[in-house]
Formats: C-alpha cells, sequence, structure tokens
C-alpha cells in the first residue's frame, strides 16, 4: 500500500502529464529523454516520469518528491528571476508560515555555520551554487538552486564575542511563480537539511 506521498505525487504526476505542454522541457529547466523529464533537485539527480519521481535513481514518496511534483504542476515559460532576492516574511500570506520556515530553514543551521563554511565547495557543487552578491555578504554567503527556477540566497555571521552565529535565508524574486507559499518554506527547509547532512558527512 502506498504513502500518503506517493498518492498525492501521482495524482499531481497525473495533472501535469494530462496537460503536457510543448514547452515543458523549457518550463521545469530541464532536459527530455523519451517521454521523462531530468534535472537537479535538492542537490540530487532527479528524473520526473508519469509514474514516480526519482531522486538518485530511487524512487522519492517523501516530502521532496512532493515538492518537485508540485514544482511540475505550477511550471511555466516565465524565466526566473534572481534579483532582488526577498525574504519569506515579504511574501504575501506568509505570516502563519514564519516561525516554523525560520526554526527549520534558517536557525537549523546556525550550530553548523563554521562546517558550513569550512564545505562551502562541496555545498555549492552539489546544488550547482555560485557565490553571493557584492554588498549582500554577511561574514560568507552563497547561492543555491534546489530546483530550476527557485534560488535560494543563504547569508551566515560567524559567532564573535559579542553575537552568535546567524543563518538568514532569501528566496528568488518571482519563486512564487513556480511554487506555492507552503511548498516554498518546505523547498528551504528541506534545503537546508540537505546542507546539514554535507557538511556532517
Amino acid at each position: 500500500m502506498g504513502t500518503n506521498y506517493e498518492k498525492i505525487i501521482h495524482d499531481n504526476l497525473s495533472r501535469f502529464f494530462a496537460q503536457l505542454s510543448d514547452d515543458a522541457e523549457k518550463s521545469l529547466g530541464a532536459e527530455k529523454r523519451g517521454g521523462s523529464y531530468y534535472f537537479r533537485a535538492f542537490g540530487e539527480d532527479c528524473c520526473l516520469c508519469p509514474k514516480m519521481v526519482s531522486l538518485s535513481g530511487k524512487p522519492a514518496d517523501e516530502p521532496r518528491g512532493l515538492l518537485i511534483s508540485l514544482y511540475a504542476l505550477h511550471a511555466n515559460a516565465e524565466p526566473m528571476q534572481t534579483e532582488p532576492f526577498r525574504s519569506f516574511k515579504d511574501f504575501p500570506d506568509s505570516m502563519p508560515y514564519q516561525n516554523a520556515f525560520s526554526v527549520n530553514s534558517e536557525k537549523v543551521l546556525v550550530p553548523h555555520v563554521l562546517l558550513i563554511k569550512e564545505k562551502q565547495p562541496r555545498i555549492k557543487k552539489s546544488f550547482d551554487g555560485r557565490d553571493g552578491l557584492p554588498g549582500l555578504t554577511g561574514d560568507f554567503c552563497f547561492i543555491l538552486y534546489p530546483l530550476p527556477k527557485i534560488a535560494l540566497y543563504y547569508i551566515f555571521y560567524l559567532p564573535d564575542e559579542e553575537f552568535p552565529a546567524s543563518a538568514t535565508c532569501l528566496f528568488s524574486a518571482n519563486a512564487l511563480s513556480f511554487m506555492p507559499l507552503d511548498g516554498l518554506a518546505d523547498v528551504a527547509e528541506y534545503t537546508s537539511r540537505e546542507i546539514v547532512q554535507l557538511v556532517l558527512k
């Protein structure tokens, strides 16, 4: 018997493939091979096919798979606009999610800030990331791509004698064009979880 995630993912995929457009490859930021679409998602190789979502060749019948299926449903030809990066609280109707977002996407990184700084190359390579922007740097920063058209900007401050370490997560300007608001919060959460896993390996 499938999980609840599997059922929702299957329903989302059925809707996506039923209304498949000629520009789906461009809309997803993916490469089409046969009847499937391939792209990077949450730091892994992702395959989107009519029956399932897989990550690194394994069925993703869990929250990340659900988020990828939601991303597919909201795929459109609009190009990603990275700047100006936006804080989660700047999105309309984000108030009910703000505390959970802060805890799950930002504060979860704070105990690992020194390791994150040390292992930036590994993190950026996994997420096809790049360096941050001049003037928006903290003590160190980088931009990651958990999904092809959604970028996350992470800004970190190291602990010192006066202040503890901190982490801030910002979103590409039009991220809401490709994912509903609650899904965006989850995208940041699962990206931050993967950052922690990468630095603890």
